[in-house]
């Protein structure tokens, strides 16, 4: 089980450094958006720091979430923004594809908290 784990929240660290990285390369296609997500989108454009901290925060939070002594700072650090992936996923896109992959991303993420939890005991005091 713990090979597993390790396997797991590895690869879970891993499509989040490379989320980080496509918002400063931008080398992964960009599928065909629904009208709203472009939407969405176009408006984060006209703040122009707003996708580069979210990169950093990926990159980050994925890096952590690697290694297993810093994996609960990883999570927490990307808590907020799976918050915000479920949030596009399910206002703006309910019917498609990315609600599948954000709840198991959110399930790893929670059971990378879970299995930390005496961490976080000591945090929450």
């Amino acid at each position: 089980m713990k090979i597993l784990k390790t396997i797991l929240f590895t690869l879970f660290g891993l499509m989040f450094i490379n989320a980080g990285l496509d918002k400063f390369f931008h080398y992964m296609p960009t599928p065909e958006l629904p009208e709203e997500t472009k939407k969405v989108f176009a408006a984060l454009m006209v703040i122009p720091w707003i996708l580069p901290l979210v990169g950093v925060i990926e990159f980050i939070g994925g890096l952590l979430a690697i290694f297993s002594k810093t994996r609960t700072l990883g999570a927490m650090v990307l808590l907020p923004v799976m918050v915000g992936i479920l949030a596009q996923n399910f206002t703006v896109d309910p019917s498609g594809a990315g609600i599948g992959i954000s709840v198991v991303l959110l399930v790893i993420l929670f059971w990378i908290l879970f299995d930390n939890a005496h961490k976080l005991k000591e945090i929450f005091r």
